[in-house]
């Protein structure tokens, strides 16, 4: 096993203290509606209301404003589909450097666009992890720009835990945080501080049956990479990280899985009960409720939205 210092509780604060001039604090929503439905109370962490639309600002922040200068001069680089992506992009903007950005041919073109808007270099690849990896190494060959890891990296998970420190400044008791699972920053994060803050309360992620990795590597105490995922929620198609596991095996309760047509309905529900733009993927945590009632009846449920990143022109419930 690797010998990793995993971020103190108050690591955690200090990102925060680094991060807070450049993020939303956002607001926890609650739905008397979808609480009728669930049979337990529910509080939603708006992180689709972030900055770039999504948690990853955190992490993406936090991880530029740590570089020494000298790593910062030649830019920051990444490979990312999506959200971390955009939130690299905006960072780097925001911190007076520049972004190199490896994005999959397929990847959204609403997350491309985003990826524009904050000055961002797109260098396109083919759609699979190793074309991603060879032509970021490329690119960090070209320009010696810092590589950011999406999320296997210690100032990425830093900065991702400091959304359930903000859930816990608000004094509610919860019982159960719950979020989406893909690379397992945000899962890794969440479980960290609320093992600081409240050991009692439990930690779930939930996942698409149709990238089960997390799950099946949880259950079976070592990395099982995902092959060829195929689920909407296209922030969720990661592997696991290294660092994440190790976090996860020791503070998290359990994985839980849902269908496309379960995260379909409960984004639906969002949607129409609370009036939220949310992606498929943030829709994955509230469909493990729905999906395992007993469970979580009567509990005090915190639930993080992690982005509201979705082309509303292909909306999957239309």
């Amino acid at each position: 096993m690797h010998d990793y210092r995993f971020p103190q509780l108050l690591d955690v604060k200090q990102a925060y203290q680094r991060i807070m001039a450049y993020i939303h604090h956002t607001p926890i929503l609650t739905s008397e509606a979808i609480e009728k439905i669930a049979d337990c109370q529910l509080y939603f962490k708006c992180e689709n209301l972030q900055k770039v639309g999504a948690f990853k600002a955190r992490g993406a922040t936090n991880a530029i404003l740590k570089l020494p200068p000298e790593l910062k001069q030649n830019g920051v680089a990444t490979h990312s589909s999506g959200n971390h992506a955009a939130a690299l992009a905006r960072a780097a903007l925001e911190t007076g450097t520049t972004a190199y950005i490896v994005m999959p041919s397929n990847a959204p073109a609403i997350k491309k666009a985003a990826v524009k808007s904050y000055g961002g270099k797109i260098i396109e690849c083919e759609p699979n992890l190793k074309a991603r990896e060879t032509t970021l190494e490329k690119v960090v060959e070209e320009t010696g720009a810092a590589f950011i890891p999406p999320y296997d990296y210690m100032d990425v998970i830093e900065g991702q835990a400091t959304c359930a420190l903000e859930m816990w400044d608000e004094g509610i008791p919860f019982d159960v945080i719950i979020t989406p699972v893909g690379g397992g920053g945000l899962l890794a994060g969440t479980a960290l501080t609320t093992h600081y803050v409240s050991p009692k309360t439990e930690v779930y992620g939930a996942e698409p049956k149709g990238a089960d990795d997390a799950q099946r590597s949880f259950k079976a105490k070592e990395i099982i990479p995902m092959e060829n995922p195929n689920t909407i929620a296209d922030g969720l198609l990661t592997s696991l990280g290294q660092r994440n596991f190790i976090l996860i095996s020791k503070h998290v309760k359990d994985i839980l899985t849902v269908t496309d047509e379960e995260i379909i309905a409960a984004m639906r529900l969002v949607f129409e009960r609370m009036k939220l733009v949310i992606e498929p993927s943030s829709a994955v945590p509230l469909a493990a409720v729905l999906a395992n009632k007993e469970l979580f009846r009567n509990k005090k449920v915190g639930i993080i939205i992690s982005g509201g990143n979705v082309d509303v022109s292909k909306l999957p419930f239309q």
